[in-house]
């Protein structure tokens, strides 16, 4: 084991993807000489050279065109896009190219593709550079999307992005990269698509992802105090989520709670608390809840911030609401 940051493992599964196979390249605005602008990626361009690590001009749309372009054609490109609201200028490459070439082309070629790209709060960096827009990608067919919770995760599941067939976009909360723990010298397989469950109970369901996996652990263990056992679900994979990990958790708890950061209207929660009451309505003892962030751009100020990212105390508030 050795203790690890949150992007040291980042760059770790960057670093050693790059050595056990020559086609995985990388490239993204300050990627290379400036190691990115959380320093994720420093020291690969040292390692491995100008021609596999290249920094790029600022042009989102470029970037993830020439990753499909290099995809298609025998590369495994990672990319980085330095927050995740400058995606936007990227959709046409991913939404049109990336996640339809595999279906146009009659399964003749795959796209194997990574974005990299942090999103969420907790810096004051504004309505620009903190938003969560997970909920419209894990929307197209042909994409998918995995957003890690935990040092180990975020290892495993890049690895497992970057061996996928197929364009794969890599979430990273920003809140997390200064995130402390051990990794192991070997870490364990995660396939994409594969939840886990982060604390056992049998009262109530919690589904989270990324950095609100901490506030819903501490809800659990401040509802634990009140004598109420809360199981929480880590999902890791948005596109495609595990639904049968969340059926078995509900068949044993009946109570259902989705928890993110990214605004609740029209999102992640939204669709898990809908297919939920459609396939495991039988299970539910209570209507499911969403607790997310407002319908509102994230603000700068940090009094702001802190009370617009969704928190503890709001999730067992919820709670309450759905034992009662």
């Amino acid at each position: 084991m050795a203790e690890v940051r949150f992007g040291q493992a980042i760059n770790r599964a960057i670093s050693d993807a790059m050595a056990q196979d020559p086609t995985v390249v990388m490239f993204g605005e300050d990627v290379a000489a400036a190691g990115g602008p959380f320093g994720v990626t420093r020291g690969l361009a040292e390692r491995f050279g100008g021609e596999r690590v290249r920094d790029t001009p600022i042009s989102e749309a470029t970037i993830v065109g020439a990753a499909v372009g290099a995809a298609m054609s025998g590369l495994r490109p990672i990319v980085e896009i330095m927050f995740m609201d400058f995606i936007t200028l990227a959709m046409d490459a991913l939404v049109n190219q990336a996640a339809k070439a595999h279906f146009m082309f009659g399964e003749q070629c795959s796209v194997p593709m990574v974005v990299r790209t942090p999103h969420g709060g907790g810096i004051s960096a504004g309505p620009q550079h903190s938003q969560c827009l997970e909920a419209w990608l894990a929307h197209v067919p042909g994409l998918k999307l995995v957003c890690p919770a935990t040092i180990a995760d975020s290892y495993s599941l890049l690895r497992a992005a970057i061996a996928d067939p197929n364009p794969v976009i890599f979430v990273e909360n920003k809140a997390l990269y200064a995130l402390k723990g051990e990794l192991p010298d070997e870490p364990e397989n995660v396939a994409i698509g594969a939840a886990r469950t982060a604390r056992a109970g049998q009262d109530l369901t919690i589904v989270t992802y990324g950095a609100a996996l901490a506030p819903a652990l501490d809800a659990a263990a401040t509802l634990a105090s009140q004598g109420v056992e809360a199981e929480v679900i880590d999902l890791r994979s948005i596109q495609p989520w595990d639904e049968a990990a969340v059926r078995r958790s509900l068949a044993r708890t009946h109570r259902l709670i989705v928890f993110h950061e990214a605004v609740e209207a029209f999102g992640v929660g939204a669709e898990i608390v809908a297919r939920m009451s459609d396939v495991a309505f039988d299970e539910l003892d209570a209507p499911p809840l969403r607790v997310g962030a407002p319908f509102s751009p994230p603000p700068f100020a940090k009094s702001l911030e802190q009370q617009f990212q969704p928190s503890a105390d709001r999730l067992i508030h919820a709670a309450r609401r759905v034992l009662t």
